[in-house]
């Protein structure tokens, strides 16, 4: 018992995890929605029949999928958002949102790219506008095609965001490694912090499985 409370217990360790815990989930879920916005976005430009947007596109998703997700978020913090005094947190929301979308956008393109064009054009034969063969056809197949790399994408993310202890935010990682120090026990912080990370992936994989279910049985009815 006294192991417990020393490491989980005293000082309030047990809410400076949970707390940490909550800061990476709001970062990873923040960003994830930023990312997923702005990878539709990407991914339109990259369809785009004007070449400026698909060239636009195909830069901006080289460069950011190039750049170190550490060195792009120090880029923002340091250098480009802090003329506006902008915090930690949500410095963190924009450059792992833009980090998220270059992968994003790719995934999506790639989904739209594995979607049988025989299908697409038996939809336009039957009278479908493109609006609607895109979003009736198109787009559901597309998702399927992309669910498994986007749920990869969201637990690379949830990881990524272990980086942000460097411009001083509390996630996660950061209290494991304050705790550590803390209590001279850095074996059981790690430990705990592993597995909570774990318990997260294994949280996002249900989620996703519950959604192929969900899926499933809508097209059974």
């Amino acid at each position: 018992m006294d192991f417990i409370y020393q490491n989980f217990m005293a000082n309030g360790a047990w809410r400076a995890y949970a707390n940490g815990l909550g800061v990476t989930l709001l970062i990873t879920a923040a960003a994830l929605f930023l990312g997923t916005a702005l990878g539709a976005v990407l991914c339109a430009m990259a369809r785009s029949r004007f070449a400026v947007l698909r060239g636009a596109s195909r830069g901006y998703t080289l460069f950011v999928r190039g750049t170190p997700v550490l060195l792009l978020l120090m880029l923002f913090y340091y250098v480009i958002l802090a003329p506006l005094k902008t915090s930690a947190l949500v410095t963190a929301f924009i450059a792992f949102g833009l980090n998220c979308a270059a992968h994003i956008g790719e995934i999506m393109r790639a989904g739209l790219a594995g979607v049988d064009i025989v299908e697409v054009e038996a939809a336009r034969s039957l009278g479908f506008t493109k609006t609607a063969t895109f979003f009736l056809v198109q787009l559901p197949q597309a998702a399927r095609i992309a669910k498994p790399v986007y749920q990869n994408a969201v637990v690379n993310l949830l990881q990524w965001t272990s980086v942000v202890g460097y411009v001083s935010i509390a996630d996660l990682t950061r209290v494991v490694n304050n705790m550590g120090s803390r209590t001279g026990q850095p074996f059981v912080a790690l430990a705990t912090g592993i597995g909570l990370y774990l318990l997260l992936g294994v949280i996002i994989d249900g989620l996703f499985k519950l959604s192929n279910i969900y899926a499933k049985r809508r097209e059974e009815t």
